[in-house]
């Protein structure tokens, strides 16, 4: 579902190329058509959703506490924790269990606020409020209708948790670290009257690296998102198909019997990372929107 049609413009290359509108476009055509507060379709529940999953998230952890063993090596200081593999994989996947578990507890929350959205295709006005939207999904649905899109997002989000911390773990340990290790063996090698000065130049060296192993989080998760963006997007189609709206049936959506059936659908198309950019949307060869 495109309302705007594509318009002529240059990509990142200056290359003139035909693109899909953007996220200031789509938020100027949101308001022109149901003011600001169309910005905010969605916002009770997902306000919700968050609130309960810090909650959930974070009595989850105090059930399973970390493993104090690993925290300090013998003679280390308290300022300088173990980074280990063991380590890695016991905290990974203890974060696993409490992430799961606000997962499936909020998934409901998650559903109607999809949904909200969504009937702005079709100008729907069925999920007017959260405590209705419950009522309306069990009447029709049933319980299984509060976990449509469960799946793929719990795959998604075990899938993109393990790769950050792995990849994290692999770039810190592997790369950053050993060269810390190489530099300090030059200084421990130097002689006595340069070495009061080489100290003063590694200084800045460890503080720069340990900003890296800072960031390198950061950059991770920014990478295992993008790998994991198609479960996201089954996901969020799971969740509104076939629920009644426009914008889950046909011309905007086809009916897809289960999850996988919408992978191997987006697949088959090439949509995978349909909707993975807010910018530079260049429209795919071969691709068919439907454009008001």
């Amino acid at each position: 579902y495109e309302p705007l049609p594509p318009t002529l413009g240059r990509n990142i290359f200056g290359r003139q190329v035909y693109q899909l509108p953007g996220l200031f476009s789509y938020a100027k055509h949101i308001v022109k058509v149901d003011g600001r507060a169309g910005l905010f379709k969605g916002l009770a529940p997902r306000l919700c959703s968050s609130a309960i999953g810090t909650v959930v998230h974070s009595k989850v952890l105090q059930q399973f506490p970390p493993d104090s063993s690993f925290l300090l090596q013998p003679g280390a200081s308290k300022k300088e924790p173990v980074s280990s593999l063991e380590q890695v994989l016991k905290e990974t996947s203890r974060e696993m269990v409490a992430r799961s578990a606000a997962t499936i507890i909020t998934h409901p929350f998650h559903v109607i606020t999809l949904r909200c959205m969504v009937q702005f295709i079709g100008r729907e006005t069925k999920y007017s409020g959260t405590l209705s939207a419950f009522t309306t999904i069990y009447r029709e649905e049933g319980i299984l209708g509060f976990f449509a899109g469960l799946i793929p997002r719990l795959l998604g989000d075990i899938l993109s948790l393990w790769l950050c911390n792995m990849l994290a773990y692999l770039i810190n340990t592997y790369a950053l670290e050993n060269g810390v290790g190489s530099a300090r063996g030059g200084i421990l090698g130097a002689t006595a009257p340069f070495w009061g000065i080489q100290v003063l130049l590694f200084l800045p060296q460890v503080s720069t690296m340990t900003e890296m192993k800072s960031y390198s989080q950061a950059v991770t998760g920014f990478f295992a998102s993008m790998l994991t963006y198609p479960f996201v997007l089954v996901s969020n189609l799971m969740a509104v198909n076939n629920c009644g709206l426009a914008g889950g049936l046909l011309p905007y959506a086809p009916t897809y019997s289960s999850w996988l059936d919408c992978w191997s659908q987006l697949h088959r198309e090439g949509n995978m990372s349909r909707g993975n950019s807010l910018f530079f949307r260049k429209v795919p060869a071969g691709k068919r929107y439907v454009w008001e």
